[in-house]
Formats: structure tokens, C-alpha cells, sequence
């Protein structure tokens, strides 16, 4: 989806609602204690803060960025306030849990995925772009892999136990596989992927798949098969760094597992729905959510409960 090419109106005094990029109405969550409303189908409207094109300068906001389309989200390895926010135009930071922002770079790129694996390596991935970066984010390189027909990601993540291991759900196709840090793709599922919008892989192997169609699905054989684990519409999905069996699902609401996604229980809804979500590495009772109301809920006791980013007590 493009970026709208159109004078940009001043924001409005009740921010608009996000939208993901779905292809159907979603289900309410099923098997939960308590049952979500459907995510509302509201067009975007492209308004916000004046981004430099040239990327790395804008002024800085309260609260979150007045953008088309919040994708994805990641939390520093070593500073659980430092945010990256993946958006329809790019790269935003925050440096104080999500108050403020400030377009930070990679304007034009749709950064619908975020992946930080191990030391400074990030990935970037989404709508036509698929890209590296070596060094935190400060510099960025193209990735123009064999075997992956087109770049049109929508679901990209990393086995933690090998990171030059790959997933990327190419929008349309299917689920693609990597054995080599990226360098060439092999199909590994014609049937999953194709849709997918949340993409996660398991330390015992286990890839997480959300798929708006056909709900939440786990493959425990690289992708070759594949079981139902929610009749829900699943948005995002985050894996705890210390304890992998405590699992967080967005869509809508937030759901939390603690036994690896066999059973779920709804621990917030969000009548707007919710999208990206991180968990904190050297905090891991943290983790954060973006609604599509265009707000930033925090979590500090392992995604229990919640609180909206700026009214903590």
C-alpha cells in the first residue's frame, strides 16, 4: 500500500484510529476468558509530523507518532526505555519508555517487521523493502536474497537458536525459509504463509504463525504441517527472552499464554485492536503493545496487566 500523496491535514483533536492490513473482518477471540470486540475497518488517514526525506531529522512528539499504519515494534537489548517503531515511512525512536518520539530513519520504507536476533543485528522487513543492519540500526544494507520470489513481506522471524535461520511469509505465496543468513530462500509452505501477519519462531523449534484466515497456527516440522492453536486473528506475536513458554498475542486485544501457546486467556481488549508488540531482553517483565486507537500500552509484570504509556502511577 503506498504512501498517500496528498497535502497532509492538520491532526485532528481526537487522534484517528489505526487499521491493520487485513484481508477479512477477524473473528473475536476464541477459547479466551473474556471475548473481544472485532478490530473497526477505519480508513487511515495520513497525517502527522513533518518527516525530513532525507531521513535521521524530525521534531520531537509526545506520545506516538501521528502516522499511516504502526507495523512493528522493538525494545534495546540492554535498555528497556529505548523503542523502535517500525511505521508505513519508516523509523521512529524513543529514548523514555514511549512518551516522546522523533523520526529517527529509512523514510519511505513500509518496516512492517523488526527482528534483532542476537548482538547489533537487526532485520527489517515488510512492503517491498528487506534490509540489514549490523551496527543497532545506524546503518543499513539491502538484501536481495535468491529464491525469494518477490519482497513483499509481511511476517519475518529468526530461530533463535540458529540466527542465520530465516522465516519470511511472502505476501500471497507462502512461507519461505533461510539457512544461510538471508543469502538464498527455499519455499517451505505453499498453505501457510501466504497471509500471514505475525510470524515467531520457538527455541524448541516450534514456528508461531498468525494468519487472519485461519487463525493462530504452529508447525513443528519446519513449516511442512501445520495445526490451528486459536480460531482468532492474530496480529502479533512475542516470545518472553527468559522464559520462551510466555507467549503474547495481539489482535483483538492482548492475550497472554504461559504454557507455549497451548491455552490463551485475554488479559486486555481493545475494541480498536492492537498490533506490534516487543517484549524487554534485560528486563523481561516488560513488554509493550501498540493499539490501533494510536495508543502505547506498557506491561511490568510479564503481561499480566497494563497500563497506558504516560499514566502509570
Amino acid at each position: 500500500m503506498a504512501t498517500p500523496k496528498t497535502k497532509r491535514p492538520r491532526p485532528p483533536k481526537r487522534p484517528a484510529v489505526q487499521h491493520p492490513k487485513s484481508r477479512q473482518a477477524p473473528p473475536a477471540w476464541r477459547g479466551y476468558a473474556v471475548a473481544a470486540a472485532a478490530l473497526v475497518a477505519v480508513a487511515g488517514i495520513a497525517i502527522g509530523l513533518v518527516v525530513s526525506r532525507g531521513g535521521g531529522s524530525a521534531r520531537s512528539s509526545t506520545g506516538l507518532p501521528n502516522t499511516p499504519d504502526y507495523h512493528s515494534l522493538l525494545v534495546n537489548p540492554k535498555n528497556p526505555q529505548h523503542l523502535i517503531l517500525g511505521t508505513h515511512i519508516g523509523l521512529y525512536v524513543s529514548g523514555d519508555g514511549g512518551r516522546h518520539w522523533r523520526f529517527d530513519s529509512l523514510s519511505g520504507s513500509d518496516a512492517m517487521n523488526l527482528a534483532r536476533p542476537a548482538g547489533s543485528t537487526i532485520w527489517l522487513a515488510g512492503h517491498e523493502v528487506f534490509k540489514k543492519s549490523t551496527d543497532g540500526g545506524v546503518s543499513w544494507t539491502d538484501v536481495r536474497p535468491d529464491g525469494l520470489r518477490g519482497l513483499d513481506i509481511h511476517g519475518f522471524a529468526v530461530d533463535p537458536r540458529r540466527p542465520a535461520t530465516l522465516y519470511a511469509a511472502l505476501a500471497g505465496q507462502g512461507l519461505y525459509r533461510s539457512a544461510d543468513g538471508g543469502r538464498s530462500f527455499t519455499l517451505a509452505s505453499r498453505d501457510v504463509g501466504g497471509a500471514v501477519m505475525a510470524l515467531a519462531v520457538l527455541p524448541d523449534g516450534r514456528i508461531l504463525a498468525g494468519d487472519p484466515q485461519q487463525g493462530l497456527l504452529v508447525s513443528r516440522d519446519g513449516g511442512r504441517n501445520w495445526q490451528r492453536l486459536l480460531a482468532a486473528q492474530v496480529m502479533g506475536l512475542a516470545v518472553n527472552p527468559e522464559n520462551p513458554a510466555r507467549l503474547l498475542a495481539t489482535g483483538t486485544g492482548i492475550a497472554l499464554s504461559s504454557d507455549g501457546g497451548r491455552s490463551w486467556r485475554s488479559v486486555l481488549d481493545l475494541p480498536d485492536g492492537a498490533g506490534p508488540v516487543a517484549w524487554s531482553k534485560s528486563n523481561p517483565k516488560i513488554a509493550y503493545v501498540i493499539g490501533f486507537d494510536r495508543t502505547l500500552y506498557r506491561s511490568t509484570d510479564g503481561g499480566q496487566s497494563w497500563q497506558t504509556v504516560g499514566e502509570e502511577g
